[in-house]
């Protein structure tokens, strides 16, 4: 079958050099998807693998690392396959099916990762990244500290609501939808917390993590009337007495505002019934609900709406996330939804310098 004109273009987009890269995986076949699955990753043993068609695997149990061999295995077989008649036979490549899905997978895993952070410092990243991030290694691990998770106590359902980040002293920056999860408009037209439920951010929400840093969210600053943003009050002392991170930097001008400008999105991606499951799986490798470091570009930016697209690899748990410029290592915007391999969306925040809300809130452009 010949893979879809939109599907070519999209390789060609994430993964320039598809030469290069077959050459790399009749060479190495396993370190490319070793990366995505390393076997010594504490969260992988902690969950269960769903094959497709079959039954979930449980977790620790011998069969989870069989079944993650043969995933790793046929991956590489398929995706080898359709590399080497993409280069030989372009557009009008006819590929299997079981070719298609391997190649997908590469490029999700190379082309868009979901980088592991683990005591701060993000895994080694994939080849078309590695140049790109490990330049910028110290100013991107300088994010992950004012970056957690909203965790709820009281909640029918929901143990954590989503991602916030620090952008002043004492505040928390995260989504109108998230804020809703748990909190509701007062009698006076002020927003108060639901009546039994508590939360806090903790901030070292990270795979195999045994410390915690968790400060409680005090009251609700305000929750915009237009964009999908929220503000909290946050204590400047963790549960565990330790002192608050620094905030993040917000930008106030994004100096080129063009397609494909780097970025990256810290945040906590939660398994999503939305997506594909096998997609899921593939591009997070079954772990979720801890921090990651997500790299990607810049697709659009629609300044009526102070809107911009990305096309990072995110999940519903990532609702709150901060996106950052990579050249600058500022936030230039607050993710609050988007599909895979359809358009992210993000408030624009540099367009957000003169807003009232976020101006009474001291919150920190540069």
């Amino acid at each position: 079958m010949k893979p879809p004109p939109e599907f070519v273009a999209e390789t060609s987009r994430l993964l320039p050099d598809l030469e290069e890269l077959g050459d790399r995986l009749e060479q190495e076949p396993q370190s490319v998807l070793s990366r995505a699955f390393p076997a010594e990753d504490p969260g992988l043993r902690t969950s269960a693998v769903i094959e497709p068609g079959g039954e979930p695997i449980p977790a620790g149990s011998d069969e989870l690392d069989a079944a993650l061999e043969r995933q790793r295995e046929e991956y590489v077989l398929a995706a080898g396959r359709a590399v080497r008649k993409l280069n030989a036979e372009g557009e009008d490549a006819d590929l299997e099916p079981a070719e298609l899905v391997g190649l997908e997978a590469i490029i999700q895993i190379e082309g868009r990762p979901a980088i592991l952070i683990l005591d701060g410092q993000f895994r080694k990243p994939p080849p078309e990244w590695e140049a790109d991030l490990e330049q910028a290694r110290a100013n991107i691990e300088s994010t992950f500290p004012s970056v957690g998770r909203i965790e709820l106590a009281g909640h029918p359902r929901l143990d954590w609501a989503g991602t916030g980040f620090l952008v002043a002293e004492d505040v928390v920056m995260t989504n109108r939808h998230v804020a809703q999860e748990f909190c509701r408009l007062g009698p006076d037209g002020g927003w108060v917390f639901q009546s039994g439920m508590t939360s806090n951010i903790e901030y070292v929400a990270e795979v195999g993590a045994t410390a915690e840093s968790e400060f409680a969210l005090e009251s609700v600053i305000g929750v915009h009337d237009t964009f999908d943003l929220a503000l909290f009050r946050v204590s400047r002392e963790s549960n565990q007495g330790s002192a608050s991170p620094e905030p993040l930097a917000l930008a106030t001008e994004l100096p080129d505002a063009r397609e494909g400008r780097k970025l990256f999105v810290v945040g906590h991606p939660a398994y999503d019934s939305r997506n594909d499951p096998e997609v899921m799986i593939r591009i997070f490798a079954n772990t979720f609900n801890v921090k990651r470091l997500q790299p990607g570009e810049l697709r659009a930016v629609f300044e009526q709406e102070s809107l911009l697209h990305h096309d990072c690899s995110t999940l519903g748990g990532n609702s709150g996330s901060c996106v950052v410029d990579l050249e600058t290592n500022k936030v230039i915007g607050l993710h609050f939804g988007g599909r895979y391999l359809e358009a992210n969306q993000a408030v624009a925040l540099w367009m957000l310098t003169d807003d009232p809300l976020l101006d009474n809130a001291d919150v920190r452009f540069e």
